[in-house]
């Protein structure tokens, strides 16, 4: 198997191809593949030369952090969770997600993710008075990893533009759907950031690791602003 990595050393140098030979046997995955490269004492490319560490981000290998979301054969994808005997290529090809600043390889910057929340107010506080008809719903959408992928599938989302997407919709129902003063606070940022931009491709829901029914939480959200 061949592995293509569209690598880059730094935010301002310039992103180039290099492809690296690699033999996989049973259930290995994207992520293991590039932890085994990384492993080897002299890594080099197909052509026999030398090639820096591929950098990466992981952390629990398990589909419950996001943090080696990345783009696998042009969709993106959890690095731990795509086994390479489903992809059915002899080339794998791996790319940084798009719609976020490169740092390093296939290492991005998705502080904004935290910034547009923050700037919002949408965060998670104390639940009082929610309605237990509410409870397995508000259980798939606090799932959420924040691992970007549906931003870097979604047709409408921009970096740095108004629309912040799905994940954003389910923290704003998360913090609508229970009693208190911020309601209206957290449904005017709906109504700004995410309801007026979404074309309802559901693309976000496609890739979702976490399976989290986003359309359950904006229906939800859109009868409430018809209240």
């Amino acid at each position: 198997m061949r592995v293509r990595i569209l690598r880059q050393s730094s935010p301002v140098d310039s992103p180039y191809w290099q492809e690296f030979s690699y033999e996989y046997q049973g259930n290995q995955t994207v992520a293991g593949m590039l932890g085994e490269l990384n492993y080897k004492d002299d890594l080099v490319d197909v052509d026999g030369n030398p090639a820096p560490r591929i950098q990466w981000e992981c952390s629990c290998l398990q589909g419950m952090c996001g943090g080696c979301a990345m783009v696998i054969n042009g969709r993106p994808a959890l690095a731990c969770e795509t086994f390479l005997k489903d992809l059915k290529h002899k080339l794998v090809i791996l790319e940084p997600l798009r719609k976020f600043p490169t740092i390093a390889d296939l290492v991005v910057d998705r502080g904004v993710i935290q910034e547009n929340l923050k700037k919002e107010g949408a965060f998670i506080e104390e639940y009082r008075n929610a309605d237990p008809a509410e409870y397995e719903h508000q259980y798939s959408a606090a799932k959420c990893l924040k691992c970007g992928l549906c931003l870097e599938v979604c047709p409408n989302y921009k970096a740095g533009k108004n629309f912040y997407g799905a994940m954003f919709a389910n923290d704003c129902y998360l913090i609508a759907s229970r009693s208190g003063k911020r309601q209206e606070e957290i449904r005017k940022s709906y109504r700004e950031h995410f309801a007026g931009g979404c074309s309802k491709s559901l693309s976000c829901a496609d890739v979702c690791p976490m399976k989290i029914p986003t359309l359950a939480s904006i229906g939800k959200m859109n009868r409430k602003r018809k209240k």
